[in-house]
C-alpha cells in the first residue's frame, strides 16, 4: 500500500463528507482542498465557495492557493461578489456545508482560533476567526478538521472564536443562532458526531489502525461512543493519485504513516 501523509490522511477523509449536489464555504488548506478533491473523485457538482467572494471556482492543478482572497481562487468562478453579499447569502442559508479547520476545540464543538492562554496575558496569539464565525453560525452543517492532540481537544477552550453547540442542548438557539452547527468532527485518528438533542461530541468512526485507547489518550475530556464504532478506510491509490496532482509541494508534510 502507498504511504501517505497525515495532511493527506485528512485531506482524503474529510474529502469523502462532501456530498454531491451540496454548496460548501470552504476556509483554506485541508478544508478547500478536501473540497476541490472531492469534486474531482465522487461529487461533481459540489459548489465551493470561499471568503474572497468566488462561487464555483476552477482551481487550477498545483495552483491550490494559501488565501481565500489570492486571484488564483477566482480563476473561472461563476460569480464573484463583494464579501458582504458572500455572508448574506450564508445568513440566509444557502450553504449548506461550512468547512473548518481549529487551534482548539471543546466537546460542544466550539472553536478556538483566537488566543491560547487569557486575552489580557496570551501564551499564543493565533490568526482569529477572518470569516469563521460567521461560517460556524450560519451555515447548515459545520465540518471541523484538525489533528488530534490533547492541547487541542480540551475540557474549555481558550477563547470561543466560532461556536458550536456553546454549553449545550438548545444553548446555541438561545443565543440567537437559529440553525446549524457542528455535525462532523474529523481528525487523523477519528471521526465525531455531534449529537442533536445534547450537542456533545460522539466518538462514530476510528481510522484504520487506531484503537480507542489512542483516541482517549489524546483527548482532554472523556470520550462519549456510538456503538458499535465503524472504521474510516484508508486512503485510495486512486484518492491519493488525484491528491497528489493537485497540490505536490504541500501535501508531503509530516512522516508518512
Amino acid at each position: 500500500m502507498t504511504k501517505y501523509t497525515r495532511t493527506e490522511l485528512l485531506t482524503v477523509s474529510a474529502s469523502r463528507l462532501l456530498e454531491d449536489g451540496k454548496i460548501v464555504f470552504a476556509g483554506v488548506g485541508i478544508p478547500l482542498l478536501a473540497s476541490i478533491l472531492a469534486q474531482k473523485i465522487h461529487a461533481p457538482s459540489l459548489t465551493i465557495v470561499v471568503e474572497g467572494g468566488a462561487i464555483a471556482p476552477e482551481v487550477a492543478p498545483r495552483w491550490v492557493p494559501l488565501s481565500t482572497n489570492e486571484m488564483r481562487v477566482a480563476r473561472r468562478a461563476l460569480m464573484l461578489p463583494s464579501i458582504t453579499d458572500l455572508f448574506l447569502y450564508a445568513q440566509r442559508g444557502f450553504f449548506d456545508y461550512g468547512f473548518l479547520g481549529a487551534a482548539q476545540i471543546d466537546p460542544y464543538g466550539n472553536i478556538n482560533t483566537t488566543v491560547i492562554g487569557s486575552l489580557e496575558r496570551p501564551r499564543v496569539r493565533l490568526p482569529g476567526s477572518g470569516g469563521a464565525n460567521d461560517i460556524a453560525s450560519h451555515c447548515r452543517e459545520v465540518i471541523v478538521v484538525l489533528p488530534h492532540e490533547p492541547r487541542r481537544f480540551v475540557k474549555r477552550v481558550d477563547f470561543i472564536t466560532s461556536p458550536g453547540y456553546l454549553s449545550g442542548g438548545d444553548s446555541r438557539r438561545r443565543a440567537g443562532l437559529l440553525f446549524g452547527g457542528v455535525r462532523w468532527v474529523l481528525t487523523d485518528l477519528a471521526l465525531f458526531r455531534a449529537d442533536p438533542e445534547t450537542g456533545k461530541l460522539r466518538l462514530k468512526a476510528l481510522q484504520a489502525g487506531v484503537r480507542l485507547e489512542d483516541v482517549e489518550g489524546c483527548t482532554g475530556f472523556p470520550v462519549e461512543v456510538d456503538l458499535p464504532l465503524e472504521e474510516i478506510l484508508p486512503p485510495t491509490e486512486e484518492e491519493l493519485r488525484v491528491l497528489r496532482e493537485l497540490d505536490w509541494n504541500r501535501i508531503f508534510i509530516g512522516e508518512a504513516s
